[in-house]
Parts: C-alpha cells; sequence; structure tokens
C-alpha cells in the first residue's frame, strides 16, 4: 500500500564487513628486511663516527692536563731558578727548594687510560728543559701512540 501515492521505502541493513572488508595486516617480511638494512647502514655510518670521538676526545684530555702541569713547573722553575727533579716536587716541598711557593698542583692526573704521566729531566726530546708524555692507549711509553709536550 502506498501512503500518497509514493512509493515505500525500504531500509536494508547490511552486513558492514559484506562490502568493505576491513584488512589487517602485519608487516611482510620484505618490510622488515627493508627496515633492518635501513638501520643497519644507519649504525655502520654513526657508531666509527662515535668510536673516533671518544679517542679524540682523551687525547684532547691529555693536552690540556699536559699544559695544567707544564704551567706548574714552570711556576716551580720561576720561583726556584730550575726545574723539579720529580712530579712530586710540585706537591711537596723539596729539601733544596729555598723558595717554593707550592703546592703547585692539587694532585697528580692521570691520562685518560689510567696510566701516570712520564716526566723527565732532562728530556730526549727536549734537552734544555724535560720531556713530560702520556704512554697513550697501550700503556708503553716509546710507541706511535705516545703524546708529550714536545708533538701536535
Amino acid at each position: 500500500m502506498t501512503f500518497n501515492n509514493r512509493p515505500t521505502m525500504k531500509i536494508h541493513f547490511r552486513n558492514p564487513n559484506s562490502r568493505l572488508q576491513i584488512r589487517r595486516r602485519a608487516f611482510t617480511l620484505v618490510e622488515m628486511l627493508l627496515v633492518i638494512t635501513i638501520i643497519g647502514i644507519l649504525a655502520a655510518l654513526v657508531i666509527p663516527k662515535m668510536v673516533g670521538r671518544s679517542e679524540q676526545a682523551r687525547q684532547t684530555a691529555v693536552r690540556a692536563d699536559l699544559s695544567s702541569i707544564k704551567t706548574a713547573l714552570d711556576a716551580f722553575e720561576v720561583d726556584n731558578g730550575y726545574y723539579p727533579k720529580s712530579l712530586q716536587d710540585l706537591l711537596q716541598q723539596p729539601g733544596n727548594a729555598k723558595n717554593w711557593h707550592g703546592p703547585y698542583l692539587e694532585n697528580l692526573p692521570q691520562d685518560p687510560w689510567g696510566n701516570p704521566y712520564v716526566y723527565t729531566i732532562p728530556g730526549r726530546h727536549n734537552a734544555n728543559s724535560y720531556d713530560l708524555v702520556s704512554a697513550g692507549a697501550d700503556g708503553k711509553a716509546g710507541t706511535d701512540d705516545d703524546i708529550g709536550n714536545w708533538t701536535k
């Protein structure tokens, strides 16, 4: 039956999943391999740069330590007219230092690898004064990784 000569409208409720199916999917193996490859490439580029920075920071710390010890040694020399026989003389007054105005250092630093700095007077590289050196990462004096007051 129609009302006012209008056709009746039938409302059909459809199953929402019948025509539009919601696709749930996980990452495919190819996508996972692609992500792992990208992460691997980035790690290969970044990690060596970070490792090199830590070694460079240690070398910079050695140069700063050498500079502060050199300043203390020079102050000792100005006060007493000669360089000390050992670095310990910068902390405690030796018996023959009449004008000692120390301590010239609070303590004797160790290099970033945990080794003491080596002080030699007269120096092999600086015959008129002294050599002050860090044995470097290998801890052995006289090798290529040494950093001294004569190196750049």
